[in-house]
């Protein structure tokens, strides 16, 4: 039972992924996780269209060492690695992801499944590592989420 008297299974590295969330949710995630002893990593995506700008916020919300190299390889390592940022465990919050998914589709999908990746090497190691989108539809279009 997490401090808010509410466990939602965020410690849980096997359940840990990627979901997409209704608008307003991220706020109690962000307390949720706190409380399962999780890293809370905010990433806005408001007014993101494209993949330099994406990466770019990604890179500066989660302090990637100096000189990485903006891409999708990168991330992927990056997030895989995280060594800088040591935590029992991680929860990505993406808010405002529709302008992402509305502008640039393949963008949005490339990352989701590179979050998914590294949920599941995390997992490997038993660290749950979770990525919340909030989306106007409430979820349905993260990689761990059917639409």
């Amino acid at each position: 039972m997490s401090d808010s008297g509410f466990d939602m299974g965020l410690e849980d590295a096997n359940q840990a992924g990627v979901y997409g969330v209704g608008d307003g949710d991220l706020g109690g995630l962000a307390a949720a996780a706190r409380d399962a002893g999780l890293k809370v990593l905010r990433i806005d995506l408001e007014a993101c269209a494209d993949k330099r700008t994406l990466l770019m916020r990604v890179g500066t919300q989660l302090d990637f060492p100096p000189g990485w190299s903006r891409n999708w390889d990168a991330l992927s390592d990056a997030l895989r690695d995280l060594s800088w940022l040591p935590a029992n465990g991680y929860a990505l919050l993406f808010s405002q992801a529709d302008d992402l998914r509305s502008a640039n589709p393949e963008d949005f999908d490339t990352l989701l499944d590179i979050l998914s990746e590294a949920a599941s090497r995390w997992a490997e190691d038993k660290v749950p590592f979770w990525a919340f989108f909030e989306l106007h539809d409430g979820g349905g279009a993260g990689a761990d989420e059917e639409e």
